[in-house]
């Protein structure tokens, strides 16, 4: 079983610890600025959605919501593990956007600019960039952009092209892809001088120790239930295939009674069912399965 880390073990890579650092306004504006080239006035970072857990989503939303002055949105994902489907993740993620949007009555004609934003500490398309920035684009005419306001972004630490990016996002990416002992050293840059502040500051908070602990208990538990949840439904599967088995077997003697195979089907010990299954392999007869059975 992987141990679970401590507070003072984070790095800002660590989904509890970049939640926390982000919920300042300032560090995510900073952020946003440095991953996308683009000046940002203002962004308002939406706290209760930066490290919560929800029950409804069966687990824990630790990534950034913002949005800035002209109504732009943005989604950043710190993303220390490589998972598989990072499109299909950014296309859910721009699709709850848009239906935020739309809940709230907005036409769709009027919909916001929406940037989703992974930080991976690994390289998602094996080309060695710190920055890969993907828009709609056809495929006859290469100029041609869809135009639809949706931006996905992925933000690299296993980048080598540094002459192609700037400078800041470069230094940020290489904090990210430090290890606990490297993460305090001197970047030479300021905003990851705040960030280091920052975590500092997060380890020696009672509040967000507290909050770590309350959070690492939910996801203990969550992942408890969720085994539970497998061994039953693995169990029911194991149950399902046996019955079906013992029919497969019966059949090749003709029809089987429909209370026989409901009697089977509706069987939940699967010691009985084990037992069925020796009988129906050593028996000549639905009846004298039916006989040994009683």
């Amino acid at each position: 079983m992987r141990q679970r880390k401590k507070l003072q073990e984070l790095t800002i890579k660590d989904n509890f610890m970049f939640g926390a650092v982000m919920m300042d306004e300032e560090n995510c504006r900073r952020l946003l600025e440095i991953s996308l080239g683009f000046p940002v006035a203002h962004v308002a970072v939406s706290k209760e959605k930066s490290i919560v857990y929800n029950p409804e989503y069966k687990g824990v939303r630790l990534d950034d919501i913002a949005n800035d002055e002209a109504g732009t949105h943005f989604n950043v994902e710190m993303q220390a593990i490589e998972k598989p489907a990072l499109g299909r993740r950014s296309r859910y993620y721009h699709s709850q956007i848009d239906m935020e949007l739309l809940l709230s009555g907005r036409d769709y004609s009027k919909l916001s600019d929406a940037y989703v934003i992974f930080i991976c500490d690994f390289d998602p398309f094996g080309n060695k960039k710190y920055r890969y920035t993907f828009d709609y684009r056809c495929a006859e005419v290469d100029e041609l952009l869809l135009k639809d306001g949706g931006h996905t972004i992925f933000l690299s630490t296993r980048g080598i092209n540094e002459s192609e990016v700037p400078v800041p996002l470069v230094k940020f990416l290489k904090f990210v892809g430090a290890n606990l002992k490297d993460s305090t050293k001197d970047y030479q840059d300021d905003y990851v001088r705040k960030l280091q502040n920052d975590v500092h500051e997060v380890k020696l908070s009672r509040e967000m120790r507290e909050r770590y602990m309350i959070l690492q208990e939910m996801l203990r538990e969550e992942r408890t239930e969720g085994r539970e949840e497998g061994r039953e439904e693995g169990l029911a599967i194991g149950k399902r295939k046996m019955a079906e088995t013992i029919l497969d077997l019966l059949e090749d003697f003709g029809a089987v009674p429909e209370t026989l195979k409901e009697k089977i089907i509706n069987e939940k010990d699967i010691q009985v069912l084990g037992e069925y299954l020796k009988k129906a392999t050593r028996a000549h007869s639905i009846e004298q399965f039916q006989k040994d059975i009683l």
